[in-house]
């Protein structure tokens, strides 16, 4: 009678293995969110430089009372270019900050001179640093702030479709009840 290796066996137990990751990698409750060590801490410093003709954002800003936004964007990000209608509609309810990352000047005034400005005020971060201290990724990246200047949530992504719904959405209207 012939013997079967104990090495046939391995194929299937990895292959079972691995299905069992993957299972369990695509029920988790938000697979593609990256903790922020920010959330629960105060904002980060805000540089003190701006566009020209624009307000600069300031960190007193940050800590008036109220819920408030901070954008990390740019004119060179074409996700950017597509939340902005999002952000102009925000910007209708709640003061929005905006802080332009690695960006020229001109580029940056162009592109808000052309599809609107939602910016209560905006600071520039030229060299990437500011946005190194708040933990951005990539632009866009949205942070939800409180009176206290608080960060409540971040969103990394453009504000568009289901995921500003179903994931930025809930976080805003909990925050804005939470003032009340």
């Amino acid at each position: 009678m012939a013997r079967i290796s104990p090495l046939m066996a391995l194929p299937p137990v990895v292959f079972a293995a691995l299905a069992g990751m993957f299972l369990w990698g695509m029920n988790r409750d938000d697979p593609g969110a990256v903790p922020s060590a920010m959330v629960g801490r105060e904002a980060p410093p805000i540089p003190d430089t701006t566009l020209p003709g624009k307000t600069p954002l300031t960190d007193e800003m940050l800590r008036q009372p109220g819920v408030k936004l901070v954008n990390f964007w740019a004119s060179w990000c074409p996700p950017c270019r597509l939340e902005h209608p999002t952000l102009m509609a925000l910007s209708e309810q709640l003061p929005v900050y905006g802080v332009d990352l690695r960006d020229i000047d001109q580029n940056a005034l162009a592109f808000l001179e052309a599809d609107g400005d939602p910016f209560a005020a905006i600071a520039t971060d030229p060299r990437g640093r500011t946005a190194i201290d708040w933990g951005v990724t990539a632009p866009p990246e949205t942070f939800i702030l409180d009176g206290e200047g608080r960060v409540l949530y971040r969103h990394a992504g453009p504000l568009v479709d289901a995921d500003y719904t179903h994931r930025f959405l809930p976080q805003l209207e909990r925050a804005l009840e939470a003032q009340n």
